[in-house]
């Protein structure tokens, strides 16, 4: 597992922890806003996750497939320009 991957899980266990943590929130009839806020501070954890992977990814793989010549790199260019477009939607 690269160190992306390592901190990418890292951040998943405590966003993990703070779903619990919303999710009983909800069950005890807690205030909207401060549920909202836990919701909003777990999403960023989710974000921040994703662009551990992401970095990780273009590191190792995209930096290997664009060493191996022009149509790997071609093809693994494109998978993180259509990540990229998800995640800004």
């Amino acid at each position: 597992m690269n160190e992306g991957k390592k901190k990418a899980a890292n951040k998943l266990k405590t966003a993990r922890g703070q779903i619990d943590g919303i999710i009983k929130m909800i069950e005890e009839d807690r205030y909207c806003v401060d549920v909202s806020t836990q919701i909003l501070s777990a999403i960023g954890l989710l974000k921040k996750a994703n662009i551990d992977v992401l970095n990780g990814h273009i590191r190792s793989c995209v930096t290997t497939a664009i060493l191996e010549g022009e149509k790997q790199g071609e093809e693994k260019i494109e998978e993180i320009i259509n990540i990229i477009d998800k995640y800004i939607k």
